[in-house]
């Protein structure tokens, strides 16, 4: 258009006002451009957003992600829709869920929710270079830590974790069931029963709430899974808790045992956080930041938290970042030593 233009006034001796008309066209576009970006900046989020949670429903991610998300749209003027993104084969883990979020398109409108096997032990066991992981997400900040809970089948004669532990050693086949090869509650078995030298069979299931059941039904005999996927199965008397993996007790879950009290220096708990896809927009990542510290600054988030026995816990996207590495260094000595390997 611009060439055209010039063409045109110069046939008529014009030159030197086409050149001002045409730096007058120029300096409109860019100024509609500059209000199109910046309108659209102001008014993020300008449609519903997507959580992706690599775990099914009714696992203690996912639960306590429904109670965030649940006020985190209000205070972003938005619907939060969380999105359960699973393999359905047997002990498949999170992977699955954790690369759909790493592909998705990087504009501030999918999140992951992401858990301390998701980003801190899975890439210990999958990954050549563990820290990688660090390279393929935005992070905005954890919002939970959450311990795990020992649960055994009523129908056993356990009351105490130094229970489990004696009755193990006369058993011929004791199952540990988990949410499958790398989950949470796989490496705090596994971590339980080497520190606590007693046999256990790990007996993979598909997603959290699997295990849970099996051990309700007494397929399998214990498990040691977080806190919202079976506190509310101890209060309703489905399941037997034995013991917690704080370092001491504490009062959301009453006079239940440390499980250190039985075995000295045990202390393996989890947390949760919300990331993004690598490259989402900065003015994205802060709104999210901002709207997300406020939303666990609720007394009735806290509350809800507390229902679940777990504590609200925010924290900057590079705490969060310093968070995923530490823990992979806590916890690769563990890995290494329970003799954790993608197949099992």
């Amino acid at each position: 258009m611009r060439g055209g233009l010039l063409s045109v006034l110069e046939n008529k001796g014009l030159r030197a006002s086409a050149m001002d008309c045409a730096r007058g066209i120029t300096m409109v576009a860019g100024g509609l451009a500059w209000c199109v970006c910046n309108a659209g900046a102001a008014e993020y989020p300008a449609r519903p957003l997507r959580v992706i949670v690599a775990n099914v429903p009714g696992s203690g991610v996912d639960v306590l992600t429904r109670i965030v998300t649940s006020r985190l749209g209000a205070e972003l003027g938005q619907h939060i829709v969380v999105d359960n993104r699973i393999d359905s084969r047997p002990g498949a883990g999170t992977a699955y869920g954790m690369e759909i979020g790493r592909t998705a398109t990087p504009d501030g409108y999918t999140l992951i929710s992401g858990a301390t096997a998701a980003l801190a032990i899975a890439p210990l066991i999958y990954r050549k270079q563990p820290q990688s992981i660090l390279d393929d997400y935005d992070f905005i900040s954890r919002f939970a830590i959450t311990p795990n809970i020992l649960v055994v089948t009523p129908a056993l004669p356990l009351k105490t974790v130094a229970d489990l532990v004696a009755w193990s050693k006369t058993q011929p086949h004791v199952k540990m069931a988990s949410g499958g090869a790398g989950s949470q509650n796989h490496l705090a078995g596994a971590l339980l029963y080497s520190m606590g030298k007693f046999p256990a069979t790990h007996t993979p299931y598909r997603g959290s709430t699997a295990p849970v059941a099996a051990v309700i039904n007494g397929e399998s005999q214990w498990t040691l899974t977080p806190a919202p996927a079976v506190w509310p199965q101890v209060k309703a008397g489905r399941l037997r808790a034995l013991g917690h993996s704080l370092a001491a007790r504490t009062p959301l879950l009453g006079e239940l045992q440390a499980i250190a009290e039985t075995i000295p220096g045990y202390d393996y708990s989890g947390w949760f956080g919300l990331i993004a896809p690598k490259g989402a927009p900065a003015p994205a990542l802060k709104a999210l930041h901002n709207a997300l510290r406020k939303v666990l600054a609720r007394d009735d988030i806290r509350d809800a938290f507390a229902e679940q026995a777990s504590v609200t816990a925010g924290n900057t996207p590079d705490e969060f970042r310093r968070l995923v590495l530490n823990e992979q260094a806590k916890y690769h000595e563990i890995v290494k030593a329970a003799g954790l390997k993608p197949d099992q």
